[in-house]
């Protein structure tokens, strides 16, 4: 089992962060450990087709990748994300059924370990050189903390539906 602790080995505000986000992702990765391959791929919600184990680690993977790597860092957008429209917001869910859930933990795991690193080698105040929605750049802070919620609240999805496809809870 993932071993996994929210509480830093020191009290400084980017040790707190980190800690925060890393034990976020481990937690998404500890409810995926002992899944089938078919039930990774299960759909249990009739209105969220798209809402699979394999779907959702696919998009923490490609929801981080955006915010690192094209929102801080500049980045031209690349993968499934360059395939977003309206009638198919999320084609890292759609695509990451033919996926197998290990590869999709392997890459998210090897990407978690350079942002780990790119946090580590910037300041909290340092500014994503691609401005948000309204024209205002997040600092590195802002995002880190974004990261730790939407991870955090996808982390209930894969609650509800690893308790749906084979009942397993308490993750």
């Amino acid at each position: 089992m993932t071993q996994r602790t929210d509480t830093p080995p020191a009290w400084d505000e980017r040790t707190q962060l980190a800690t925060f986000l890393d034990y976020a992702r481990e937690t998404a990765l500890a409810k995926c450990e002992g899944l089938s391959a078919e039930n990774a791929r299960k759909a249990p919600l009739p209105a969220s087709p798209l809402m699979t184990v394999c779907g959702l680690i696919s998009h923490l993977r490609w929801v981080e990748y955006h915010w690192f790597q094209v929102m801080f860092l500049g980045e031209e957008p690349a993968g499934p994300l360059t395939e977003a429209t309206d009638e198919d917001p999320d084609p890292e869910m759609r695509l990451a059924v033919d996926i197998p859930l290990p590869q999709l933990i392997a890459e998210y795991q090897e990407q978690s370990d350079r942002y780990r690193r790119l946090v580590a080698d910037h300041g909290l105040d340092s500014t994503a050189r691609r401005p948000l929605g309204d024209g205002r750049h997040a600092d590195l802070r802002w995002i880190v903390l974004h990261l730790i919620e939407e991870i955090s609240r996808h982390n209930g999805h894969l609650d509800v539906v690893r308790e749906l496809v084979d009942g397993r809870t308490g993750v």
